[in-house]
């Protein structure tokens, strides 16, 4: 029964095996299981590897879940298994509890550095009739297993064959690791603003699909989202308005710590964005003495971009960027920074490399690594800093032969803001019509020509000018949110579009139950016989 595991605490694999020897001392009814096949479950992203072997583990109230140490880390990931799994089968199965007689089977997570994969978020799944045994170097992996255990858990018992409820899990082998390190969604709370609540909902959501990265992007013209001790008016000022006049708000630092660590708890990484120099109309509007477009400055609600900047020749300019850069990152542990860059439209040519340039000093001063949107790399910036490729082919290269790493975002593939249809009643088209296949068949390795050892990831943003709460946010993200989760996390040669399509019909009652207001797009045959009822 453990044979193939790698211990690390041998006082717990003692007590588990003499616990497991004491049940089977006990015959059990043999349970009326079905034949599966582990390599037809709806996973998503799809795994590196499956090999089915066609029985059923009998997940039940007799099933507890173990881990190799008692840490809190990967314990962590166990009670958040046992939550998860309370949540789609109303089964409450305890955790470490070797005082437990009545159990009969197991899942078990250990840590072990003898693995077949080279990512720290890589995992091993083993699925047999009395165990589940989840591989993996880290926590992250670990969790990111995790995800694909909840995914195999059928959603209706087998409940008519036996004396108790049981869910039977497909047997077989899973090797997994993700395609690229970085895989992100944005999301803009600065043209509307989401509550941390929203947020959080959206982490929960995107967490099921291995995204490891949100994106926030904070201030705009129409709003600045997240306090700043050091210049208060940002927020007292600029935390007011938003597109079309609505009621707006703004972050706290306490409140920006809250998705910070409730983010971190789902291994995702929160990357904090300040666009500059342009689009920055109410952080201007809020302290004049940083405007650089002459004009007077009034609120903005409209949805224009490319009409203001900062004064790029002024040192007091520059003592704010650090003060802004400084408080956020004292409360983002994340690797990263992001400065924008896009669209400064009335800002000179030179003026705009020089001020990137020093910006990226002040990023570097605070332990970051500067991103900026593709224009960035026209400056002389470090090779250390990464370019974000959401217009400009021309630019992406630019950045390759100066050694920094691509995000792809192109607009045309990538933007989640974009309309799927003539029909959608949400988004833009400015740079496409986006259906959930066009979203899916492309391959970010090989798109227009970047060299594919240059790209860093993958990162889907959804600008928010057309949407302005939950729902509508759910609308333009979801599927097609899922299906760039695959395209970051799974390698080319195991995707295709119908085997996808037939997998993502399937997450209908995951979305159901989360009560997601995903877009039923014709193009996916939905499947709705198990989709569980709304309150």
């Amino acid at each position: 029964m453990t044979r193939g595991l790698t211990w690390t605490k041998g006082s717990m694999a003692t007590t588990l095996i003499l616990f497991f020897l004491t049940a089977c001392q006990h015959p059990k009814p043999e349970l009326q299981l079905p034949k599966t096949d582990l390599a037809k479950a709806p996973i998503i992203p799809i795994p590196k590897k499956i090999t089915p072997t066609h029985s059923a583990f009998a997940l039940d109230q007799y099933t507890g879940i173990y881990t190799s140490s008692t840490e809190s880390g990967i314990e962590g990931v166990a009670n958040y298994l046992s939550e998860k799994i309370s949540e789609k089968t109303g089964l409450r199965l305890a955790v470490n509890d070797t005082q437990e007689e009545t159990l009969e089977r197991m899942i078990f997570i250990n840590q072990s550095d003898e693995l077949a994969v080279d990512s720290p978020e890589g995992y091993q799944l083993y699925i047999s009739k009395d165990t589940i045994i989840l591989n993996a170097k880290t926590n992250e992996g670990a969790f990111r297993g995790v995800q694909t255990l909840r995914q195999v858990i059928p959603e209706k018992s087998n409940d008519t064959l036996n004396a108790q409820p049981i869910w039977p899990v497909p047997t077989g082998k899973i090797l997994d690791e993700p395609n690229f390190k970085y895989r992100g969604i944005m999301l803009d709370v600065a043209r509307h603003f989401f509550s941390v609540e929203e947020v959080k909902k959206f982490i929960d959501v995107l967490a099921y699909y291995k995204i490891n990265t949100l994106h926030l992007h904070l201030t705009d013209d129409q709003g600045w989202r997240i306090e700043i001790k050091s210049w208060p008016k940002l927020t007292e000022v600029g935390g007011k308005t938003e597109v079309g006049g609505g009621a707006s708000g703004f972050y706290t630092q306490a409140d920006y710590t809250t998705l910070v660590q409730y983010a971190a708890k789902h291994h995702m990484t929160i990357v904090p964005e300040v666009d500059m120099p342009g689009h920055t109309n109410t952080a201007s509007l809020s302290y004049p003495i940083l405007n650089g477009n002459g004009k007077p400055l009034k609120p903005y609600t409209g949805t224009r971009v490319g009409f203001s900047t900062f004064d790029t020749g002024k040192d007091t300019v520059y003592s704010f960027i650090d003060d802004v850069v400084r408080e956020i990152s004292a409360l983002t542990p994340g690797p990263y920074f992001h400065i924008g860059g896009d669209e400064s439209l009335v800002t000179k040519k030179k003026d705009y490399n020089y001020f990137v340039e020093r910006v990226e000093k002040i990023v570097q001063k605070h332990g970051k690594r500067m991103i900026g949107w593709d224009e960035v790399a026209n400056a002389r910036v470090d090779s250390t800093s990464i370019a974000q490729f959401w217009s400009s082919t021309k630019n992406a290269k630019t950045a390759t032969i100066k050694g920094m790493q691509i995000i792809m975002s192109p607009a045309k593939k990538a933007y989640l803001d974009m309309k799927y249809d003539s029909l959608s009643k949400h988004g833009l088209t400015w740079a496409a019509y986006i259906p959930v296949d066009t979203a899916y068949r492309w391959s970010p390795e090989y798109y227009e020509g970047i060299d594919p050892s240059s790209i860093l990831g993958i990162e889907a943003p959804l600008w928010s000018e057309t949407i302005s709460n939950s729902a509508e946010l759910e609308y333009l993200a979801f599927p097609r949110a899922i299906g760039y989760s695959e395209l970051g996390w799974s390698a080319q040669e195991v995707r295709n579009w119908d085997g996808y399509k037939a997998r993502l019909a399937k997450q209908a009652p995951f979305l159901e139950r989360m009560k997601v207001n995903y877009y039923p797009s014709a193009l996916i045959p939905w499947d709705t016989t198990t989709i569980i009822e709304k309150d």
